[in-house]
């Protein structure tokens, strides 16, 4: 038997919001979230680089207390605090055990994990000594330790992995998880992405391999998607984590249902380590791959929210694969990049715009892509530029890909009862 997989809880924490409601909020009213780099002391860098979309004011409190959250990296408490919310949203009570531990599992992607706490380590360890390392280190670190860490809280005994792909991680997490629950595996997941990769050494990293903003009239408007003027992406941080459910288990608990997932493809370059292939093939294939999963037709099709990195050859690559797999519809398709007010939070932002797809088809609203002044001819879809829109959104498709050419596509579609 298959199994339907529905969205029954979203939570986030970006540069936009501690909450998924905060971000939303923002994201609706066309806010930028990033600004000046303040993390960590920028004075070794370039001034042009010196731009993020940090999330601000963040206390993991009282989802953890101030002993749990120094023994955890930064991107195990945003992954902790967002599934709080999505938990509370889906009536499970917040972070805590599920109804269901044995049915229940967790899956949380994550292109870097723990970097900060990794490099604040090797200092004390190179100028203190060994003995000076903290014998929760590596649990603190790991990438797979959001969702060791989620699973303890939840009782959750079911699957649980970490899923490492780049910019496509949470997109993938989020896939392993409605696979998981279609063929059996499990009644409920937690699925989604963290991220919290702000850090010197990652600056420095994407700098020299050129993929940063580093031209651009003020910090708010360095992300540009689809805008003639773009020349790479902000770095953004955060979390995103969706719960997903069985239709039937979600109808036995009486859980209110956001959404469906219907289908998910997923494809490679296999071109190049950072660079698109400039035609777009894997993009398409793996967009193809999740209409045909979902049964969906192109012209059904309503709004695709764009990985749209503000890129120079990720946004012309990603608008030619959509051309390719919807030909005629494609002029009539709203296609908008969030990236353009949140940055781009790694291996947590496919999740964090899941969740945003979500609310779009809830709220019949598509949110802007903000910063697009100079249309670029190479870039000629309806981007939804600088204001959103109110419109029906039936059916949605959110797209992800990451560096190694790891493409992922989710093809999403509005609750009814049918």
């Amino acid at each position: 038997m298959t199994h339907r997989v529905v969205v029954t809880g979203t939570g986030m924490v970006t540069a936009l919001g501690n909450t998924g409601a905060e971000t939303w909020d923002a994201a609706v009213s066309g806010r930028s979230g990033t600004g000046p780099l303040t993390r960590f002391d920028a004075r070794d860098l370039p001034d042009s680089v010196r731009v993020a979309a940090e999330v601000k004011d963040f206390t993991p409190e009282p989802v953890l207390d101030r002993k749990e959250a120094r023994r955890v990296d930064l991107f195990i408490q945003y992954a902790l605090v967002a599934a709080d919310e999505a938990m509370r949203i889906a009536g499970l009570g917040g972070l805590g055990p599920v109804p269901d531990p044995d049915e229940t599992g967790v899956i949380i992607g994550s292109g870097i994990g723990g970097i900060g706490t990794i490099l604040d380590t090797a200092v004390t360890a190179a100028e203190r000594g060994s003995g000076r390392v903290s014998p929760f280190f590596i649990p603190g670190v790991i990438t797979n330790l959001a969702a060791g860490q989620l699973a303890m809280r939840a009782h959750a005994r079911g699957p649980n992995y970490a899923t490492v792909s780049a910019c496509a991680s949470s997109n993938h997490a989020i896939g392993e998880a409605f696979h998981a629950i279609q063929r059996g595996d499990a009644r409920m997941m937690l699925a989604g992405g963290s991220e919290a990769a702000i850090t010197f050494l990652s600056f420095a990293g994407y700098h020299a391999a050129r993929a940063l903003a580093t031209e651009y009239e003020a910090p708010e408007r360095a992300s540009c998607p689809f805008d003639a003027r773009r020349n790479g992406f902000v770095h953004g941080e955060g979390a995103g984590i969706l719960v997903l459910e069985s239709l039937e288990a979600a109808r036995a608990r009486g859980a209110t249902i956001l959404a469906e997932i219907l289908g998910i493809g997923m494809s490679s370059d296999a071109h190049h380590v950072t660079a698109p292939s400039e035609d777009g093939a894997g993009a398409a294939l793996a967009m193809s791959r999740a209409l045909r999963a979902a049964e969906i037709a192109p012209d059904e099709v309503d709004y695709i929210n764009a990985h749209g990195t503000s890129t120079p050859l990720g946004d012309v690559a990603e608008t030619r694969a959509i051309h390719s797999v919807f030909g005629e519809h494609a002029p009539r398709l709203l296609v908008s990049s969030t990236k353009s007010m949140l940055g781009h939070s790694l291996g947590a932002t496919a999740a964090v715009e899941a969740g945003l797809t979500v609310m779009a088809m809830r709220d019949g609203i598509a949110p802007p892509t903000i910063n697009l002044q100079v249309p670029d001819p190479d870039c000629d879809l309806d981007y939804v530029p600088n204001e959103a829109r109110r419109t029906t959104i039936r059916v949605a498709l959110s797209n992800s890909f990451g560096f190694g050419g790891a493409n992922s596509a989710m093809v999403m579609r509005r609750w009814d009862e049918t």
